[in-house]
């Protein structure tokens, strides 16, 4: 029969297991830490100090040591990496501890496995996202948001794939941070529409007063068409629809009234030449439909 491992010295394992889980937010990957004895070892005190029939069954004080080495990596080591921190900087960071966060939480929760048993509650790894959740997400989501349409307002004018890369992982951590219900990318779904409304608006009306009907259109085509191939990047697929959707809205839809005087104009300097068969509106709902807005496929998805 195997000897009683008491509180306190089955607690020094756990402590150290407990600090080598916390060095993979510092960046040093698992199998550099953790050998297999070492799983082996940490594992087996937490197996049996589960076990051991009572005074001396530790379950209820390990699952809580567990949940204090996770709220130690996030005071320690994510939220003080995220001070002073803004827009790219501050997402940067926040994704590439997220991933840290969770190689730690899966690390642990492979340890502590054997306290799921029997455990009516949360897995050990939804309980390390709720605890990422409460302690970074919803005290600092706004930030978080407001630094993502920055971003993206950014690689609009760059193009860049880094940024695109950046903005698909910010996406997918807001989908983790919704814990299978995508609120906070809901949130910033709503956010992100609102800003490229603004942001169409404002673009067609300085387009309109430099620009020709036909350029108009020509130029609003194959911006849309731009916005659709940068967006599918990043977003899931029904988001780059409404992206698009509110986009051409600010472009044509909303300013059909004034493109009809711009064609009217071109037709009456003679600068159009072409017959015009249909009427100028039809026309206009002609070129709407045209766009080069087909279904595509999302990498979000």
């Amino acid at each position: 029969m195997r000897p009683i491992i008491t509180w306190e010295e089955g607690s020094k394992v756990v402590e150290e297991c407990c600090e080598k889980a916390r060095m993979i937010l510092d960046g040093y990957q698992p199998g550099v830490l953790f050998t297999s004895e070492d799983y082996i070892k940490y594992y087996d005190c937490v197996y049996h100090m589960s076990v051991q029939p009572d005074p001396y069954s530790y379950a209820v004080q390990l699952r809580a040591r567990f949940l204090r080495a996770l709220a130690e990596g996030i005071t320690m080591r994510v939220l003080p990496s995220l001070w002073n921190k803004i827009d790219s900087s501050l997402l940067l960071e926040l994704t590439n501890m997220w991933a840290r966060y969770k190689k730690m939480a899966s690390c642990l929760a492979g340890i502590f496995h054997y306290l799921e048993r029997g455990y009516n509650g949360n897995s050990l790894i939804q309980t390390s996202a709720h605890c990422f959740h409460d302690l970074v997400c919803a005290e600092h989501y706004q930030k978080f948001q407001a630094a993502a349409i920055s971003l993206n307002h950014k690689d609009r004018d760059e193009e860049s794939p880094v940024i695109r890369e950046l903005l698909q992982n910010v996406s997918t951590f807001f989908v983790d941070m919704g814990l299978g219900k995508k609120f906070y990318y809901n949130n910033f779904e709503k956010a992100l529409l609102a800003d490229t409304a603004s942001y169409y608006s404002q673009l067609a009306s300085r387009w309109r007063m430099c620009n020709s009907f036909t350029v108009y259109v020509q130029k609003t085509s194959l911006c849309l068409t731009k916005e659709k191939a940068r967006a599918s990047q990043f977003l899931y697929q029904d988001s780059v629809e409404k992206l698009l959707q509110v986009a051409q809205s600010q472009m044509l839809n909303q300013v059909a009234n004034q493109l009809l005087e711009m064609k009217k104009a071109e037709i009456s300097n003679g600068s159009d030449p072409v017959e015009v068969r249909l009427t100028l509106y039809e026309e206009l709902l002609s070129l709407c439909a045209s766009l080069n807005l087909e279904d595509g496929s999302s990498s979000m998805c």
